[in-house]
């Protein structure tokens, strides 16, 4: 199979175009300083010139707190530019697995969300993904919601706690948000299976256990052997612009939704990747 992956320089691209290899195809890895989703002559003549027989976009504006200060700029990425993406795959015959997120959800639930329930987002992250998410036609293409990803090659959660961990001997960690952790080496062989079966609707993929950031952060520094200290705190009390869901479980009612390994697992794998180790 030959593979187009956008935002291949980004935490998820670069695991999904690797695991690609790994599985024998024929990978084209576009980073965005070689191909902006947000460009539409850009993403056709990029699919003209590779011919994809599958598509996995990667690509994407993540950063929340920025989004509020300039929605339209992050819905021109994740909005249009997922559309960008998904007329580029229809014209060229390319399947496309298309990745977006649990922003798209209140987080007022108390049980985990399904991919029937009703969307909702409370910011504008949200609200660009989720516009992404409109502009792809479902008959065509799988759209995977995931959460809360970390892995070696990104910014993320896990790389912030061990930076902290060696500048203090403490930190505060909120403990009302809750979630599944999703390592990055597990989802992204996931989106290439995906990819081969021609997989098409809404799907969630998480793994099987929850937790809140403060119970993430702890077993981080348990992992990696690290004397720091984790306090429970509260949203209310980081004034971020953006407001973050309270509750993002992801669960599934469909039976060909991928299931990933616990996140502890993937806390382990990480740990390896970068060489921390007890």
């Amino acid at each position: 199979m030959r593979l187009l992956v956008t935002g291949a320089a980004g935490m998820l691209g670069r695991d999904v175009a690797a695991a690609a290899e790994a599985a024998g195809h024929d990978v084209a890895a576009f980073p965005r300083r070689d191909l902006d989703i947000s460009d539409p002559g850009a993403v056709h003549a990029a699919f003209a010139d590779v011919a994809p027989d599958a598509v996995v976009n990667c690509a994407a504006w993540t950063d929340v707190d920025g989004a509020e200060a300039d929605e339209a700029a992050a819905t021109a990425v994740n909005g249009a530019g997922a559309g960008h993406v998904a007329g580029a795959a229809v014209a060229a015959g390319a399947h496309l697995v298309h990745v977006s997120t649990d922003y798209v959800f209140d987080g007022a639930a108390t049980e985990p969300y399904v991919e029937s329930d009703p969307t909702g987002p409370a910011g504008a992250y949200g609200r660009s993904k989720l516009a992404g998410e409109r502009a792809i036609d479902l008959e065509r293409a799988a759209v995977v919601r995931a959460a809360w990803l970390f892995g070696p090659h990104g910014p993320n959660f896990a790389a912030t706690m061990l930076r902290l961990a060696g500048e203090r001997d403490e930190v505060t960690v909120v403990d009302d948000q809750v979630g599944i952790p999703t390592y990055t080496g597990h989802l992204a062989p996931a989106l290439v299976a995906l990819a081969e079966r021609r997989a098409t609707g809404l799907l969630h993929s998480t793994g099987p256990d929850r937790c809140s950031w403060f119970e993430f952060a702890g077993a981080i520094f348990a992992a990696a052997g690290v004397d720091c200290a984790v306090r429970r705190g509260l949203s209310a009390d980081l004034g971020r612009p953006a407001p973050r869901p309270a509750f993002s479980v992801l669960g599934t009612e469909r039976a060909d939704a991928p299931r990933l390994p616990s996140w502890r697992e993937g806390l382990a794998a990480y740990l390896q990747a970068i060489e921390v180790t007890r």
